[in-house]
């Protein structure tokens, strides 16, 4: 089979689409507007990995801070080789292509998780203390990506992902140096934060692309006991994060009066204790959130809900996904029934649940056994830089696998209980449909099946697509040693759908490719079109039915009656 999917024509509509009008974003009461007082309704995404790298992107386990693998890398490589690997993928791994391809598959919002490094030195870096050196670099891609956005007609959100010193103690999102001193604990750090946010406000003051100010990504630091509350969950006063965010926005102030300032709370942006008991600071305020591996419930935005209600502010989900298309699909149908703009994390990385995945190669997946302890051999220098380059060009669009039943269940399936072809499906002699190219659609509607996501900080840990590859559904879809995709790990109850196209009523004989312990049949609109039949052994079997079919379209369903069966496709 091949690894990529393929194109979809009915990805979007412009019922799903917001439409940038002219003029800077600002809040009215609980809503962000526009400058003709419409609501506007972000559906955007996040561009993790580009700026800032996270180890388990690139399928890491172990010190997965962006300076600690590139400690690995140069391990390896040479300054210059580990230097060009990183301009590589600075210069591929977000490209115009990327923000056209966001436009036309139905979003209208950019997040971009900025690295403090690309646009100033470490404090303690500076020629002269306390005085700031300013790098062209990060400011130069902001530049592009706003003029890309622009062309698109997609709002930029900027977010400091990355603050000077990092910003809690789960160091891998801030790329944290943990023998060091965190933004908290130095001032240097504040001052440079502080001082870069002026800059950036500076430039793009009148820049109405830019939607707003996400100041400070996810703080997670436990002031008032680090010892019991390293991530400050618990936190009840959050002095120190207010006290910096009140600074940040009246630096913001002093140069722009217009954009939008979106604030987060402690505790991976959900704690908001002893910050807004005295109200918001400024006028144009919107609060953040983030949202993982919970149920998708009004319980689980409870407390959002009621900071909006209760001081009259707009709220924006600003980050959330790492789950299964189910799992995406009813996040969007709870934050759009209640009018909270969403963003996505993220748009690529090594991985299936995202819609862009970078195609990793075996020269880079030796590494990372070496890097992850599971193999002692060394790679050679040679090779090793090899694959890293591979890599750093694969993350361009061009090289990526886009995978479209994730968009589908972000844009589509959200507004459409119906279901629609993954592949144009016709019946026909010798024609073949592998089992992994069923419908499109929800969970009860194009598939059925008992394990649809992760919900463990809800207290219920699943998997959703238990062989991780190709598809992000709940369908478990697994690659044999050939390369070739089939289902398995099935149970009772369970089923797959495909719509298939019949050019002419006729009788045709069915060869469903099945193994493993179980049992299986075919249906249609409830009713049993085939036998119930057995499957057995461990290889693949043709098991054998005849059927008669009308010219049209028709929605079939292999059910499976006793879990076990393993199935690879249907050949007509």
């Amino acid at each position: 089979m091949k690894r990529h999917l393929l194109p979809l024509l009915l990805l979007a509509t412009a019922a799903f689409q917001t439409a940038r009008s002219q003029g800077i974003l600002h809040t009215k009461g609980q809503q962000i507007v526009d400058a003709r007082g419409n609501n506007v309704l972000f559906r955007g995404i996040g561009l993790g990995g580009w700026m800032l790298q996270e180890g388990y992107m690139l399928h890491l386990n172990q010190e997965g801070q962006q300076h600690k693998i590139r400690e690995r890398i140069g391990k390896l490589l040479t300054p210059e080789q580990t230097q060009e690997f990183y301009d590589t993928w600075l210069a591929h791994n977000t490209t115009k292509a990327d923000i056209d391809s966001l436009k036309a598959w139905g979003f209208n919002q950019v997040r971009l998780p900025m690295h403090f490094a690309l646009y100033t030195l470490p404090s303690d870096k500076e020629p002269v203390p306390g005085q700031n050196t300013w790098l062209e670099k990060g400011f130069a891609m902001t530049d592009s990506l706003v003029a890309w956005c622009k062309a698109n007609h997609l709002y930029l959100i900027l977010d400091l992902h990355a603050a000077p010193g990092g910003q809690g103690n789960d160091l891998n999102i801030s790329d944290r140096d943990g023998s060091k001193p965190s933004l908290w604990q130095n001032e240097a750090d504040q001052e440079k934060t502080v001082a870069l946010w002026k800059q950036l406000a500076t430039r793009y003051a009148h820049e109405a692309t830019v939607a707003g100010y996400d100041v400070l990504n996810e703080p997670n630091w436990g002031f008032d006991d680090q010892e019991k509350d390293r991530n400050g969950t618990g936190e009840k006063h959050n002095g120190p994060l207010k006290a910096l965010l009140v600074k940040i926005t009246a630096a913001i102030r002093s140069v722009d009066k217009e954009h939008i300032i979106i604030i987060e709370g402690n505790g991976w942006g959900n704690n908001y204790n002893g910050m807004l008991e005295d109200g918001l600071w400024d006028k144009n305020m919107v609060l953040s959130f983030h949202k993982y591996w919970n149920n998708n419930d009004t319980a689980s935005i409870s407390h959002i809900l009621r900071y909006r209600r209760n001081l009259n502010v707009p709220v924006w989900l600003g980050e959330t996904g790492e789950n299964s298309n189910t799992w995406f699909t009813d996040a969007i149908s709870l934050f759009e029934a209640n009018n909270i703009g969403w963003s996505w994390w993220p748009l690529k990385k090594l991985g299936i649940n995202n819609p862009l995945q970078v195609p990793s190669n075996k020269g880079y997946d030796a590494l990372v056994d070496y890097w992850n302890g599971k193999s002692t051999t060394a790679p050679d220098a040679a090779a090793a830089y090899q694959s890293l380059m591979e890599l750093a060009r694969a993350s361009d669009i061009r090289h990526n696998i886009v995978h479209y039943d994730v968009i589908d269940a972000m844009i589509r399936q959200p507004h459409s209980n119906k279901a629609i072809p993954f592949k144009a499906h016709v019946a026909h002699a010798g024609a073949v449909i592998n089992a992994a190219d069923y419908d499109l659609g929800r969970n009860g509607v194009a598939y059925f099946d008992k394990d649809t996501g992760n919900y463990r900080i809800s207290g219920h840990p699943g998997v959703g697509n238990r062989g991780g590859v190709y598809r992000n559904d709940g369908v478990d879809i697994f690659q044999d040693a050939e390369k070739d995709y089939y289902v398995g790990h099935t149970e009772e109850g369970e089923w797959i759908q495909y719509t298939i196209t019949v050019p002419a009523t006729r009788e045709y004989t069915l060869q469903t490719l099945v193994r493993g312990e179980g049992r299986f049949q075919w249906t249609e609109n409830g009713k049993a079109l085939t036998e119930p039949a057995e499957a057995t052994g461990t290889a693949f079997t043709p098991s054998t039915a005849k059927v008669k079919l009308g010219k049209g379209m028709h929605q079939l369903r292999f059910q499976v009656l006793k879990g076990g069966v393993e199935f690879a496709g249907v050949k007509f």
